[in-house]
């Protein structure tokens, strides 16, 4: 009993005491737009993204999120914007994010409509900054500054 406890504690310390992957998304629309998606839980803007399943590279998690999250297709991914790792960048658990910008293309319309209330394109002088979850304000000026971050 004592070894299968032993066991149990170390594999759930590995599972759960390690940041969770995940990707983000600067959506750049044809026109140059970048999306945004309002979540739920908060009412807060911020780029799409989200978690790396398993058996998942992080091109196939962008297309998903991005396509659950805001009904658009990933056609390109152009450039590494960061990684992201700051243990206070998301209250809910630490996690390791991969921000990618990337063209994108087709009809806004939140797939996940439990998470997502509302997906919308800004020009760049109009994004909501000062009201963006997690470090999603960084990033885009990351973004904007032409910068590769490690954080």
């Amino acid at each position: 009993m004592d070894r299968t406890w032993q066991f149990l504690t170390t594999v759930l310390g590995i599972i759960f005491r390690h940041p969770v992957t995940g990707a983000t998304i600067i959506p750049i629309l044809p026109d140059g737009r970048i999306v945004l998606i309002r979540g739920r839980e908060t009412g807060q803007w911020s780029l799409p993204g989200g978690i790396v399943n398993w058996g998942e590279d992080l091109p196939t998690a962008a297309r998903r999120e991005l396509a659950e999250e805001t009904g658009l297709e990933l056609l390109k991914i152009r450039r590494l914007v960061g990684v992201y790792s700051t243990p206070e960048r998301d209250p809910r658990v630490h996690s390791i994010s991969v921000a990618i910008e990337a063209d994108v293309e087709g009809i806004m319309q939140a797939q996940d409509t439990i998470e997502v209330s509302e997906v919308q394109a800004f020009v760049s002088h109009a994004l909501p900054l000062g009201n963006l979850r997690h470090d999603h304000e960084r990033q885009l000026q990351d973004y904007f500054n032409g910068l590769t971050t490690v954080a």
